[in-house]
């Protein structure tokens, strides 16, 4: 059975408010931004599933013990089903160094499209597979979808305009815009308003 996140990003007014009224608030359920089922992701975030590529920014802190009304009220819907919980404010993920290189090579070719300045630019995970049967030889759907196992650590298929390698994910595309544009772009609009401690992400697993 696979894992799935889910949660709430949560904000507070911290101007003008005394301590004792600053109070989080769930902004909006993460189920309208983010519907993926990246372990990667989850791991390089939270600690949850990949536990080997990246050190977690956010390991498996368990609800916050100001957690909004919001939040804490889904969370209790899911029972035992869920495990994992964790957060993290702005701040952190404005903070973290996301040019950092993963622990191990990943599994996964990784597919590079040339830019207009001339250099490669990461385009995707397993992306395009059928063209890079043709190049790389492999025939099996398992070998194809596990190529970082089979062959060494830099090497490379080029074709054209783009290229296909074998490497180690920068943290960036462990948490790509593709999956995650939406969830920075709502709470960097937030911290705009809260300030970057002012706004967090409050999450949990499933299965």
């Amino acid at each position: 059975m696979g894992t799935d996140m889910h949660g709430f990003i949560e904000c507070r007014w911290d101007r003008w408010l005394d301590e004792d009224d600053r109070s989080w608030f769930g902004a909006i359920d993460l189920a309208h931004l983010y519907n993926g089922r990246s372990y990667v992701a989850f791991g390089s975030l939270f600690g949850v599933r990949d536990i080997t590529s990246f050190r977690p920014l956010a390991d498996h802190r368990g609800l916050p013990p100001d957690v909004s009304r919001e939040a804490l009220a889904d969370f209790g819907s899911w029972g035992s089903a869920v495990s994992g919980a964790s957060w993290i404010t702005w701040a952190e993920l404005a903070a973290a160094d996301w040019d950092e290189v993963a622990n191990e090579v990943d599994v996964c070719v990784h597919e590079y499209r040339r830019s207009p300045d001339g250099t490669w630019e990461m385009h995707g995970q397993n992306s395009s597979l059928t063209r890079f049967a043709e190049l790389s030889g492999l025939t099996d759907s398992h070998d194809l979808h596990r190529a970082g196992s089979i062959f060494p650590e830099g090497t490379e298929w080029p074709d054209s305009d783009r290229l296909f390698r074998i490497g180690r994910l920068q943290r960036r595309h462990a948490v790509p815009d593709s999956d995650w544009g939406a969830v920075r772009s709502v709470m960097r609009t937030l911290a705009n308003l809260h300030g970057d401690e002012g706004v967090r992400l409050v999450v949990w697993f499933d299965g």
